[in-house]
Order: C-alpha cells, then sequence, then structure tokens
C-alpha cells in the first residue's frame, strides 16, 4: 500500500508547487475514517481510495482532485459528513465528495427510469464539475482491476454496466487508454470464453509476426531520419475486446482483419506529420479507402492524429497513427491533459469538444424527456462513430454513422428538424432517410407549417433527433386534447346556461388540480378531469332551476346526479352498467345509471377510446367514441351528450366490438391470411362483408371484438404488416 510521502512525491514530480497540507490531511483523515474496515479480497478498505488517487497521479491532476479520491467514500462508509469535511477541507471538496457519494451504483438490470436517474445524477454532477467524472472513471477502474473477487451475478452486473456507461464516457473525453482496460476487464467477466480465445489468437499471431513487425519499425525509422525527421516509432497490437467488437460488426474472421498490428508515428509538429504520411505512402502501397485525417478535422473528444493502412513487406495490412508528442498526449489522457485548474478554481479550457460534448448531453435533461428516452439517447451519443457533414454555409457538423438528413437537421437546430420537409445532398433531392457519409453537403428545406412525423423517430438516429421527435408528437397530441377539452366543457357550461373561457377557469385551476388552462383542457379531452368537475370549480354555488328535486337527498359517496338541459335528473351510482345488445353483457361506466338502457353505436367502442353517450329519447343511452363521424349528426342537440366514461373491473373478460375496413389483394389465399392474423392476436371476427371488389383490390368491412384500445391497435398492426394487405383503418378513427 502507498504510502504518505510515496503519494505526496508522486503528485510533486509534475506539480512542483502543491499544497501538500491538503494531501497530508486527506491521506491521514481517510485512513483514520475507514480504520479497520475491510474489503471483499481481505485488503484494509483505505487501499481503494488509495488505489483511486495512485491511477489520478498516472493522469497528472491536480492535489484538490487527488484528496477528492483518498475521501471520495467516506460520507457513504464512514461517520464522516458533509459539514465536517467543509470545515477541515474546505467547501469545493466537500461539494464533490458530497456529489460522489449522491451517485448510486448504476444498475443496468434493475429499473430503467431508476437507472436513468442515476445517470442524470451522475451527468449533472459532472457538468457541475468535470472533476467528478475523473474521480468516478478511477474509481471504476480500480474496481474492475479486483473485481475478481465478487460473486459471479455482481460481477456480471459490474462488468456490463462499466461496458455500457462507464467506458464509452471514458472515450467521449478523450481517454482512450483507460477506456481500452475499461473494455477489456468487463470483456473477461461478460464473455470470458470469447475472451480467452481471442487473448490466446492474438498472442499465436504477434509471436508469427513479430519479425515484420520489427522489421517495419526499423525501416520506418531510418527512412524518417533519412529526410531529416525526428520520429519516435512503436508497434503495437489492438486490445482483445477491440478485435472482438470489430469482428461482430463487420462479420469478419480474425485472419480478415487488416488492423491488427499498428505503428504509431509521433513526431515534432503538423508538418511533420504530413511530411512522413507522403514517405510512408512512397514506401509501401496503400490501401484505398482506409486513409482519415483527424488533424484537419479532429474528434469531438479532442483526438488528433492521421490514419492510414499499407501493405507490409510480408503481404500484411499494417495500420498507422501519425501524430505529434502533444496530440500524443491528449490522445492519452484526454480531457485530464487540458489545463482544468488554476489556483484551485474550476477554469476548464474553452478549446476543449470533449466537455462541449457533455454540455451538450446535459442539455437534453432540460427538454422534457422520460427517464427511458434520457437513457436511450445518452446511450445513443455515447456508442456511435462519426460521419462529417456541412451545411451549404461551410459550418462542419459531426454526426453518428448511419445517420440520416433528418439527423442533421435537429443537429443544426432543433427549429430547424421540425420544420424539415425535404432535403439536398450535394446539390440533388434525395430522401430525408438517405444515409449520409463523409463530406457530403447538406441542405435542409423547410416549411413553418410542417409537424415531424412519427415515423422519423424510428428513422434517425441521434438521440437529439429522436427526443425531439418524441416531444413534437406529444405536443401535436396534447393540441388535440387541449382543443377536444375545450369543445367539452363549452358544450357542459352552455347546458347550465353559462359560457366557458379560458379567462374564466384560470382563478380556479388550484381547484382542478392544474398549473395552467392548457393542461386543464388536455386532461379534460383525455377524460382524466370531468367536465363537472371543472364547472363546480368555477361556479360552486349554481343552482339549475330548470330542474325539479323532489325528495332530493344530500350526495353520498360514490354516487351523483347528471342534470341534462331538459331538465331530467338521473340519479346514478359510481359504477354504473352499460348493457351491450347481443349478448347482453354488464359493463361498469362512469356515468350511465344501473336502470338506464345502454348500448354501443354502430361502429363499436373499446376500453381506451375517449366516449361519450347520447340520449336517446324512449331508448336509453347509445355510446359512442368521440372522434365516430356520427358524432357531427347531434352537434345542435346538446341537451342529449352526456359524460360517460369506462370504469373496468380488471376481473372482467369481456370483449368490445370495433369495425375496420381492410383493402386487400384480390388473391387466392388473401382472406384467410387475414382471419389467420386476426386469431393469432387474440381477436374475434363477428362479422365479415365485403363492400367493394375490382380485379386487383377487395374492400371489406370487419367488425371484431377486441379486449381493449391497445389490443385494437396491435391488431391493426400486424394486419398492415402482411404482403397481400394494402390498407387498413378503423372505421369511427
Amino acid at each position: 500500500m502507498m504510502r504518505q510521502y510515496e503519494l505526496v512525491e508522486r503528485v510533486a514530480a509534475y506539480k512542483p508547487n502543491l499544497d501538500e497540507g491538503l494531501l497530508n490531511r486527506a491521506y491521514v483523515y481517510a485512513m483514520q475514517k475507514h480504520g479497520a474496515q475491510m474489503r471483499v479480497n481481505g485488503d484494509p478498505y483505505f487501499s481503494h481510495p488509495l488505489e483511486v488517487a495512485a491511477i489520478l497521479t498516472n493522469l497528472h491532476l491536480d492535489e484538490a482532485t487527488i484528496a477528492v479520491a483518498l475521501l471520495h467514500d467516506t460520507i457513504e462508509d464512514t461517520d464522516a459528513t458533509r459539514k465536517e469535511i467543509d470545515q477541515i477541507f474546505g467547501h469545493k471538496i466537500g461539494t464533490l465528495v458530497e456529489g460522489l457519494t449522491k451517485l448510486k451504483r448504476l444498475d443496468l438490470v434493475s429499473k430503467k427510469a431508476e437507472q436513468a436517474e442515476n445517470l442524470r445524477k451522475l451527468l449533472l454532477a459532472i457538468a457541475d464539475d468535470i472533476r467528478v467524472l475523473l474521480v468516478k472513471l478511477a474509481d471504476r477502474l480500480h474496481n474492475m482491476r479486483t473485481l475478481h473477487h465478487m460473486k459471479p451475478e455482481k460481477r456480471a452486473r459490474i462488468a456490463q454496466e462499466t461496458m455500457d456507461i462507464y467506458a464509452p464516457l471514458a472515450g467521449r473525453i478523450g481517454m482512450q487508454d483507460m477506456r481500452e482496460e475499461l473494455e477489456n476487464l468487463a470483456f473477461k467477466h461478460i464473455n470470458p470464453e470469447m475472451h480467452e480465445t481471442v487473448t490466446t489468437r492474438l498472442a499465436e499471431l504477434r509471436a508469427k509476426h513479430a519479425e515484420t513487425i520489427a522489421k517495419i519499425e526499423e525501416t520506418l525509422a531510418e527512412r524518417l531520419k533519412e529526410k531529416g525527421i525526428e520520429a519516435v516509432v512503436s508497434g503495437r497490437q489492438k486490445k482483445p475486446y477491440s478485435v472482438f467488437s470489430k469482428m461482430q460488426r463487420k462479420a469478419l474472421s480474425l485472419e480478415q482483419l487488416s488492423d491488427i498490428f499498428g505503428f504509431r508515428v509521433l513526431v515534432a509538429d503538423e508538418e511533420d506529420c504530413y511530411r512522413t504520411l507522403g514517405i510512408v505512402h512512397r514506401t509501401w502501397p496503400l490501401v484505398p479507402g482506409r486513409f482519415k485525417d483527424y488533424i484537419s478535422i479532429p474528434k469531438q473528444n479532442d483526438y488528433r492524429s492521421i490514419h492510414t493502412t499499407i501493405v507490409g513487406p510480408s503481404r500484411q495490412r499494417v495500420e498507422l497513427q501519425i501524430r505529434t508528442h502533444a496530440m500524443h498526449h491528449i490522445a492519452e489522457y484526454g480531457i485530464a491533459a487540458h489545463e482544468l485548474y488554476k489556483d484551485g478554481e474550476h477554469a476548464l479550457s474553452t478549446e476543449s469538444s470533449a466537455y462541449a460534448w457533455l454540455r451538450r448531453t446535459i442539455e437534453m435533461l432540460a427538454e422534457g424527456d422520460q427517464p427511458e428516452e434520457f437513457l436511450e439517447n445518452t446511450k445513443l451519443e455515447l456508442f456511435q462513430d462519426q460521419v462529417f457533414c456541412f451545411t451549404p454555409k461551410g459550418r462542419l457538423i459531426a454526426l453518428p454513422r448511419g445517420a440520416t438528413p433528418i439527423d442533421f437537421a435537429y443537429a443544426v437546430h432543433t427549429d430547424v428538424g421540425d420544420t424539415c420537409v425535404g432535403c439536398k445532398i450535394d446539390g440533388r433531392i434525395m430522401p430525408v432517410v438517405t444515409e449520409l457519409t463523409n463530406g457530403d453537403e447538406v441542405e435542409i428545406i423547410r416549411s413553418k407549417a410542417a409537424v415531424p412525423p412519427p415515423a422519423w423517430e424510428s428513422v434517425a438516429v441521434t438521440g437529439k433527433a429522436r427526443s425531439a421527435i418524441r416531444r413534437a408528437a406529444r405536443l401535436a397530441i396534447r393540441k388535440q386534447y387541449c382543443g377536444l377539452g375545450q369543445q367539452i366543457l363549452e358544450r357542459a357550461f352552455a347546458r347550465a346556461g353559462k359560457t366557458f373561457t379560458r379567462e374564466g377557469l384560470k382563478p380556479y385551476l388550484g381547484k382542478v388540480g392544474h398549473r395552467d388552462v392548457e393542461d386543464a383542457l388536455a386532461s379534460v379531452g383525455r377524460g382524466e378531469l370531468p367536465s363537472a368537475d371543472v364547472f363546480k370549480a368555477v361556479h360552486p354555488d349554481f343552482q339549475d332551476t330548470r330542474a325539479s328535486k323532489p325528495n332530493a337527498k344530500p350526495e353520498e359517496e360514490g354516487w351523483f346526479n347528471l342534470r341534462t338541459a331538459t331538465g331530467l335528473i338521473f340519479k346514478m351510482p359510481g359504477l354504473g352498467k352499460l348493457r351491450g345488445s347481443e349478448p347482453a353483457v354488464a359493463i361498469p361506466i362512469r356515468g350511465a345509471g344501473d336502470d338506464m338502457a345502454v348500448q354501443f353505436g354502430p361502429d363499436g367502442a373499446v376500453p381506451g377510446d375517449r366516449i361519450v353517450g347520447i340520449l336517446e329519447p324512449g331508448k336509453g343511452i347509445t355510446i359512442y367514441p368521440i372522434q365516430s363521424p356520427a358524432l357531427t349528426a347531434f352537434d345542435d342537440e346538446p341537451d342529449r351528450w352526456i359524460d360517460v366514461r369506462w370504469d373496468l373491473d380488471a376481473e372482467l373478460t369481456t370483449r368490445f366490438p370495433a369495425r375496420i375496413r381492410i383493402s386487400a389483394l384480390n388473391e387466392p389465399g388473401a382472406l384467410a391470411e387475414i382471419a389467420e392474423t386476426i386469431a393469432l392476436n387474440d381477436a374475434n371476427i363477428h362479422n365479415l362483408s365485403m363492400v367493394a371488389t375490382a380485379p386487383d383490390v377487395s374492400v371489406m368491412m370487419v367488425d371484431l371484438e377486441v379486449w381493449d384500445l391497445q389490443h385494437l391497435t396491435r391488431t391493426l398492426n400486424q394486419l398492415r404488416g402482411k404482403a397481400c394487405v394494402t390498407d387498413v383503418v378503423r372505421v369511427n378513427g
């Protein structure tokens, strides 16, 4: 275990003017607090924060970060308090230690919402101070190095968590060495057999090609020296997980991979980088399509280098990376290579693209995503490689591989994506689902009246685009519900001789449990807030003089009076009975009385539909979905409209009627395939009739019986997927 003076010496080696007192206090405090605590492997617990600190000294971080590493488990695992740490080490270090304490494990096999909320906390803490991430990564790296002491099920969970979150985060801030080590350690526990196979095979290949590697290294160094270029040339072999993931991604065998072996050439400046490239290409043949210049166009994590692949002296493909010593420093240490802090204050260099990416990711937090969406979007951002495209004005836009003009539009600005109706790629009009390639110039064609189709979500690759498309769809649906809610309230108020206005509702929003008028209207439209409750909130003392109330009794819990404009009063329990037609069934619907004859409209209705009842004199109530075109016949008869809602017993086993129209190819077996699809989805055909036929297409009307709206939607989607079906719609939809 590293001693106190050894830790101070390690930091002093790269930071001569360090605050030794801070390190000494943190070392002693953490050691005393952890006391006799032991790790699973039997080592003193204090060895863990000490190893985390040692990892961070290898990154040449400041003494404040090293102190946080020593203290990061004290609040959570000892009797240390935030107040005590503030008093001894200062408010800033106290904030960092507490921030790390609040970051509970990102359990990828637990509920997604909980996992996503933990990831939110992590990214918010990182946004406040990048040192949180650096300590967290070092903490995870040491835990992964000692993971073999854990129980198998815990090893698997932690390894998967590392592969999904921590390794990509390390890569995104440019810390490639740490990413590779985290990936390989996780790979070893997630897929031990494949890890062993790839590791063994790589060792065999390394022995087989050792002479070739040495020859290329020697020849390249001599050739550069002859041209007056001072260079450090070193051979390397790809790590097992990197090799395995490429084999999986490209469906190749290990022998087919072109860049298992590579060389790194470090030179003094950018000019020497390009001179070296010319010498390499004149010495060995270039492999076409394998050249990338990350010096002129750096990666988002600040990585800069020239990559090229050549055919070596033994006809072996070899990858070369050419960069300056300064670029290599960034490539090794990533964001930690920047001058992060001055005089103990947070002063991250504005040149860091890696930190800018983190900021952009965190901006997504403010866009109202559901937790599961945020998790999905963030993981999309973490994993993707990139292509580089340009706007017509020359602005560079970096996107994940597989991105489309839809992703490009949202990367430029959310408003550009929301109003996108088409695109031009290199001056040619192309579909918005076209996959973009490096160097494409993309022009977005816009319309202010446009709304992004929900189907775009399945095409978009970036988290930002998917999030914005979902949000636009939610806003469009909310707008529809607001309009419906307003119509419902206008009719309800009119039946009582009153006029509904949005302004008139504002003072009473608290009484109906909403913060703004739009929320209240949408809630009414969705059927969550009864129109009667809104009316009562606005007119609590209203007395309807048009109806007589003989023997009226105070309302009991679960009972209410429903009054129509005709003066007819229904005494109804909270759970009424809806009687179907053939055969008769008892189905509870709020708002329909026990003694009231109730039936469905001709096109049916299913649980999940927003429904309305129409009073049929002498017959009872007919139930329609709110979107049914048949309701337009009653627009001028508001006194016949009755507000009803589903209130189903969970144990009820009854199907409900819904009418659909199917257009299908007029070919043998089409009807059988349609019937089979409906049966396989547990729906029932109550009636079927052919309404139109032609040589190529037949149109049929089908009365289905389904459990609810979700069941109906699933059945329709299955039918749409059949080759013989050209169109299928719900008749009253």
